[in-house]
């Protein structure tokens, strides 16, 4: 373990120091492997499931005999890095599961095949199953949440609860900046170059974590060469298989937390779902924006620790 917190906080200095301050290349392995080390030193290790159609990447710790898993879904464009930080405040009570979804991440990217929510999920299922779980509680942030609430409506077997942070899936009374810039032709998550990440970024939290800026330069080069790639799963989910008629279908319970400043998907929403779920409880986070798990990781753990904690029918 020192060991590994010595090449981390190497990776680190090197990040500040001369050209490699500036480096997508060094940003790319800070972000890539050093995100992997600091996942390590949560307890989390990395590892790839075959799941019949494809192969996920997962973050896997917390394992153990009698542990209830939990299972955390990342946002569209996003990937399993933005989960240890929070995780590593649950690890020591849950089996936690963390994949890369389709396309994301180190999972592939196939074109032609269906990248909906409800397609998305039931490969959630099939890792379920490669891993020998019977049953998961969920976790999902934006169109994470979206798969994580299709799981709860469509295996309530499997799902024993499911926490929706800021989750996309039903239709907002008051557009988020990024729903105006979507129907006027512009969708932010569509990077072209270093500029539209810059004006792209700050939409995604109110309260970042202070990145490298070759961390910054690595992720925006991601972006911009995924952009086709990224096109193509936002039309497989985008406004399809909403959830607004459905969602007093669910009964699993449910958490949902938002971040009040969310800039990608409107605080307005959030009535939405706490009124169209029986029994759903909500927190709103004040001076937070649309991931709350990257923004306050602790507190957010907390909330969803109290609600995991409560004793089920």
């Amino acid at each position: 373990m020192k060991t590994v917190l010595k090449i981390l906080a190497a990776g680190l200095l090197i990040a500040g120091t001369g050209v490699a301050a500036t480096s997508p290349r060094v940003g790319e392995w800070i972000y890539h492997d050093g995100g992997q080390l600091e996942a390590r030193l949560y307890g989390l290790h990395s590892e790839t499931v075959d799941i019949g159609e494809m192969s996920l990447a997962i973050y896997r710790g917390g394992a153990g005999e009698g542990r209830e898993t939990l299972v955390m879904l990342h946002g569209y464009s996003a990937d399993r890095q933005v989960w240890p930080r929070f995780a590593k405040h649950l690890i020591d009570r849950y089996d936690i599961v963390i994949p890369d979804l389709a396309g994301h991440g180190d999972s592939p990217f196939v074109s032609g095949i269906d990248y909906c929510a409800p397609a998305q999920g039931e490969r959630v299922i099939a890792l379920l199953d490669a891993l020998k779980v019977e049953r998961a509680h969920v976790i999902g942030n934006s169109m994470g949440g979206f798969i994580a609430a299709h799981l709860a409506l469509r295996h309530p077997d499997r799902i024993l609860s499911a926490t929706l942070i800021d989750p996309a899936g039903v239709l907002a009374p008051t557009p988020s900046e990024a729903d105006r810039l979507i129907e006027a032709g512009q969708n932010p998550f569509e990077v072209q170059d270093r500029a539209a990440f810059d004006r792209f970024y700050p939409m995604t939290m109110h309260r970042a974590p202070w990145l490298p800026e070759s961390v910054l330069a690595a992720v925006a080069q991601r972006y911009i060469d995924r952009r086709e790639a990224l096109a193509e799963i936002k039309r497989g989910f985008y406004h399809r298989d909403m959830l607004d008629t459905r969602l007093g279908e669910i009964r699993v319970p449910v958490l949902l937390l938002w971040g009040r400043e969310d800039r990608l998907l409107d605080i307005s929403t959030a009535p939405v779902w706490a009124a169209g779920i029986p029994g759903a409880e909500v927190e709103i986070f004040d001076g937070v924006g649309h991931m709350p798990m990257v923004e306050i990781p602790e507190a957010a753990a907390a909330r969803v620790a109290t609600f995991l904690s409560k004793p089920r029918t």
